[in-house]
């Protein structure tokens, strides 16, 4: 008859010490986000004082930013950006790569929430064919992680969420939804030049060709496009929105 062996004492402790670590790692993970997230919320309780949109007559909404008192505070602040039905109320920030605010925040410091962030390849001046934002999917609404609404029917079948504003210092661009998708991550949807008009066709084709809804919006190489991404679910899929930019409502 077979005896069970013993684990040795250092074995136990050693499994012990192993099991504490793993559980005081996990709780450090958990209250540095808490902290982090919390730390953003009061930064965008803050932000939301320089921004101001008044109703006025048709319907229409006029935005006024305070990019000076913006600006002092952090110098990489290019634009603001809202989505309709959503919680996409940000201020946009470039920084020199597409690294530094995926972990850094609004106001420079360490956050593993990072903040909003433009493409660093993108110049805000109205010439660049796709212009790209990127926010992480933070499971308490903030940042990007109501992005995923465009993916839900309530939200793509409803006009008025079909309307996404940008603000920049210099001009209030207003975007038409054309195509929102999910797709594994890859570098294609967010190429921000292209050698030639056909390869910009193919481009536009193909993106608009991806949308799980047909917004019935005309696309062509005369239009300049904004694309919204982020991470969805376990990270394995990116939700990816574009639209086009109305060529008459800059102001």
């Amino acid at each position: 008859m077979k005896t069970k062996r013993k684990l040795k004492p250092w074995v136990i402790k050693a499994i012990i010490i192993i099991s504490l670590l793993g559980v005081i790692y996990s709780s450090y993970k958990i209250i540095t986000r808490k902290i982090h997230l919390n730390a953003n919320n009061k930064i965008q309780e803050s932000i939301v004082k320089n921004i101001t949109i008044k109703e006025i007559p048709g319907n229409k909404e006029e935005y006024s930013i305070n990019f000076k008192s913006l600006k002092e505070r952090n110098k990489d602040t290019v634009a603001y950006l809202e989505v309709n039905n959503t919680n996409i109320d940000y201020i946009v920030v470039k920084g020199t790569d597409n690294s530094y605010y995926l972990n850094h925040n609004f106001d420079k410091k360490w956050n593993v929430a990072g903040w909003i962030f433009v493409d660093y390849r993108n110049k805000l001046d109205g010439l660049d064919k796709n212009i790209i934002i990127y926010g992480h999917n933070i499971k308490d609404g903030s940042m990007f992680d109501s992005l995923k609404n465009t993916l839900n029917k309530s939200w793509y079948e409803n006009k008025d969420n079909h309307t996404i504003t940008l603000v920049t210092e210099n001009n209030t661009y207003k975007y038409i939804v054309f195509s929102t998708y999910s797709i594994t991550p890859e570098d294609y949807y967010i190429k921000t030049t292209f050698s030639s008009d056909s390869e910009y066709k193919t481009f536009l084709n193909t993106i608009k060709s991806r949308s799980i809804y047909n917004y019935n919006v005309d696309i062509s190489t005369n239009n300049k496009i904004l694309t919204l991404s982020s991470c969805i679910g376990d990270g394995s899929k990116r939700v990816v929105l574009h639209a086009k930019l109305e060529e008459d409502n800059n102001e």
